[in-house]
């Protein structure tokens, strides 16, 4: 009786740890979606613009990761109404790629028609776990809420099914990948709407090579002093143009 006990305690332990499936290599595709009509401002300038284009930005991404390793970039735009060129050639040249195994974060950012380049460690997120979850793209995920810059909140749903501790641009830190996140102070969405497993092309997992990086604070530095005419201290939508500028570089 006793040895009929413990074998079927072994076939239950061994059915049930061998149910969940731990991925170690795919391309995730994310949905991307920023109200851009929010983060123009009220100013009598923005609400002119506002006119002639569309309530949101729409753009899908490629997670692809494989060896501790990944890439996040831009893929392409959604069908429908375009905002203006000059409102999408930043995003078509972002480009992060981390190396989890020596915590190392290069990210290629083109603003204002400047090409920086950057080379730094992978950015520290304290984030606190919550007991709300949901599924998205077939996975259990659980919610987190973390602080990035010093004082702008991103909530961010992740699976400890797929085991890089990554997300989309520069988030991660997570006991999982991140499958869908939220700025509110950016007006920006992510959501996972693909999952790839087969035919992953591990070619594109690298760095853009440069002969030299800046740093993170390097580039912050350069955002604040390029931004620094655009708020005199009295206009707050000033102010707050100039924040979704250095916060939208430094994600």
């Amino acid at each position: 009786m006793k040895k009929l006990i413990i074998l079927t305690m072994a076939c239950w332990f061994a059915r049930h740890t061998t149910a969940q499936t731990f991925i170690e290599k795919a391309s995730i595709e994310f949905e991307v979606k920023t109200n851009v009509k929010k983060t123009m401002g009220n100013s009598s300038w923005a609400e002119m613009l506002k006119e002639n284009m569309p309530q949101f930005k729409t753009g899908y991404y490629k997670f692809t990761f494989s060896n501790n390793k990944s890439i996040y970039q831009f893929d392409r735009w959604a069908d429908g109404p375009k905002v203006p060129e000059w409102m999408r050639k930043d995003d078509e040249q972002s480009h992060y790629f981390f190396d989890f195994g020596n915590q190392k974060l290069y990210q290629r950012k083109t603003v204002a028609g400047g090409d920086f380049l950057m080379e730094d460690s992978i950015p520290h997120i304290n984030w606190r776990l919550t007991n709300e979850s949901r599924d998205i793209a077939g996975f259990k995920c659980r919610k987190a809420a973390g602080i990035i810059m010093d004082s702008v909140y991103v909530f961010a749903f992740y699976t400890d099914e797929i085991v890089i501790p990554g997300g989309p641009c520069s988030v991660s830190g997570l006991p999982g990948m991140i499958l869908a996140m939220t700025v509110p102070r950016l007006y920006v969405s992510f959501m996972a709407t693909k999952i790839s497993v087969n035919g992953v092309d591990e070619t594109v997992i690298k760095p853009v090579a440069a002969k030299k990086y800046s740093t993170r604070a390097e580039l912050k530095k350069l955002m604040l002093e390029r931004s620094k005419d655009w708020y005199d201290g009295d206009d707050e939508d000033a102010k707050n143009w100039r924040n979704q500028f250095v916060w939208g570089t430094l994600l």
